[in-house]
């Protein structure tokens, strides 16, 4: 087990399975379609993330180099959360970007939705986690991958 400290964006703790994308994040594209078409797993739809594309992504750990895309990443995130269908948590090795740190913070206070958000985990990160690993989050943006 490795242990990794990053900055908190939205606190909480978790322990999930890890989904690990080596590209970035691209919000919009990932969950539009599963949401239209009502997918109850939440299988990524973004056709240009190979490590992600046709994956379950709810109650899973999101790990990600950053967020890429249109503006409306933030409010794509909110409304995961408030239809209760998040991963467990997110996790950067860079700096989240502005929007998606709005989405994730609106949706950790107007929903009942738990999805902890840490990035600044740095690139040992991501070269370290796995698929199917196990990730747990600590309260103090302390990630444990196992």
């Amino acid at each position: 087990m490795k242990q990794f400290k990053g900055r908190v964006i939205v606190p909480g703790t978790c322990t999930a399975e890890a989904l690990v994308s080596r590209g970035g994040f691209n919000t919009l594209a990932s969950y539009q379609g599963p949401m239209l078409t009502g997918d109850k797993q939440v299988k990524c739809g973004d056709q240009n993330n190979p490590d992600l594309y046709k994956k379950s992504m709810i109650g899973k750990a999101l790990c990600l180099p950053m967020t890429i895309g249109s503006t409306t990443g933030g409010m794509v995130l909110y409304t995961v959360c408030a239809l209760g269908k998040q991963p467990a948590c997110m996790l950067f090795s860079m700096p989240i970007d502005s929007l998606a740190a709005s989405g994730a913070i609106l949706g950790d206070v107007w929903t009942e939705a738990k999805m902890p958000v840490v990035d600044m985990l740095g690139d040992e990160f991501l070269e370290y986690a796995q698929t199917g690993m196990t990730i747990t989050v600590k309260e103090d943006g302390v990630v444990e991958v196992g």
